[in-house]
């Protein structure tokens, strides 16, 4: 097995020309659910200065839809999605609550779902959350160390936690087959294997509605388009849908950069040996919503094709961007704040901000995945 114990750069000149269809869109969706606004794209011309370009924007992820992290974007449609198709409804236009009374009045509480999922923090708390909305139950399985916080957050959702002594990628595994052993169970996950793509497809759609916030925010600001947007990677689903929603037709056509920690970067290794590797991730991360070892196969081909760059940061140069982002005001947990750590690590050289075609005049987005009440800094 691959490991990860340096850093990584990795460079793709013919991304920008390659493209995709476009993903199905659920901003319609999101807008359904209360308390949805876009989150916070916010200039932070002190950094600007720093990376000799025109402006930087950080999109700041820590209050969405009152949870502190992005990822109930993709498992509230993902899960609308499963629960619709196991009982025959149309998801077209189906908003949470309607969805909820169909549950109650319809489907007996022996025949109810259970959601199920493993997470390393975020996706695990907003399948919870889903659960709850919908009146359901959840299972959520937890590898060995995630942060306490990370776990009260799945907690105070009132789910059922399963906590497993093996890495990410084994706990995945476990909640699969335990979900395969039990009818009820719908498994909610936020990677693929061949067998398992729809709803990996849909979580990555439900991310979409962050990009298009991004383009009409920045159209706010007086910008067309950015030059270069900053993703951070764990098996690569957000990274699948950023690639997918900049290379489609109709949208702009920026430099996409992913972020991972050194200790886990099996995106930027993969991209380097040019085929999906596993790399160990028993190494303990502050980026523990990034540490994992196997790329999503639902995502490869797109994240092999569109990726500009691929980066990895260290965990000094993680904790020095939360600190940093902090003093400028952001709410920033380590996983969101590896942006930053990465794009300095990217631009490092006149080579590298060649190949992410980067210059003056450019403006960059950093895409902050999570506020520090979703993972403080240990």
């Amino acid at each position: 097995m691959p490991s990860t114990d340096t850093a990584f750069w990795y460079a793709n000149s013919a991304a920008r020309d390659w493209r995709t269809a476009a993903p199905s869109s659920a901003l319609v969706y999101h807008q359904t659910l209360e308390g949805y606004a876009p989150t916070p794209l916010t200039p932070l011309p002190l950094l600007a200065a720093e990376l000799g370009v025109r402006q930087v924007f950080i999109k700041n992820e820590s209050d969405r839809l009152g949870l502190p992290a992005f990822k109930i974007l993709g498992a509230s449609w993902a899960v609308c999605r499963a629960v619709c198709e196991r009982f025959g409804l149309d998801a077209s236009g189906i908003t949470v609550p309607e969805l909820r009374d169909y549950l109650n009045r319809d489907v007996a509480a022996d025949q109810a779902p259970v959601l199920v999922t493993a997470t390393d923090g975020n996706h695990g708390r907003a399948v919870s959350r889903m659960a709850k909305l919908l009146g359901l139950t959840a299972r959520i399985y937890i590898p060995s160390g995630l942060s306490d916080a990370a776990v009260d957050g799945i907690k105070s959702e009132g789910a059922e936690l399963v906590p497993l002594e093996m890495t990410y990628d084994d706990v995945v595994e476990a909640a699969a087959a335990s979900a395969a052993d039990n009818p009820r169970d719908l498994l909610i996950q936020d990677t693929s294997w061949p067998g398992y793509e729809d709803i990996p497809r849909w979580i990555v759609d439900g991310y979409t509605t962050l990009f298009t916030e991004i383009d009409h925010q920045l159209a706010d600001f007086g910008f067309a388009a950015p030059d270069l947007v900053a993703c951070p990677v764990g098996v690569g689903s957000l990274a699948h849908s950023l690639v997918d929603h900049y290379r489609s037709e109709g949208h702009p056509h920026p430099s996409l950069l992913s972020v991972e920690p050194e200790t886990a970067a099996c995106i930027a290794q993969s991209l380097l040996d040019g085929e999906p590797v596993t790399v160990d991730t028993s190494f303990p991360s502050i980026m523990s919503g990034l540490n994992c070892g196997t790329p999503s196969d639902l995502g490869w081909p797109s994240l092999l094709a569109g990726l500009d760059g691929a980066v990895s940061v260290s965990e000094d140069e993680c904790r020095q961007a939360v600190v940093d982002l902090t003093v400028l005001g952001q709410d920033a947990g380590p996983c969101g704040a590896a942006t930053l750590a990465g794009v300095r690590n990217a631009l490092k050289g006149e080579d590298r901000r060649r190949a992410l075609n980067i210059g003056p005049e450019s403006v960059i987005v950093l895409v902050s995945t999570e506020g520090l009440a979703a993972n403080p800094l240990r």
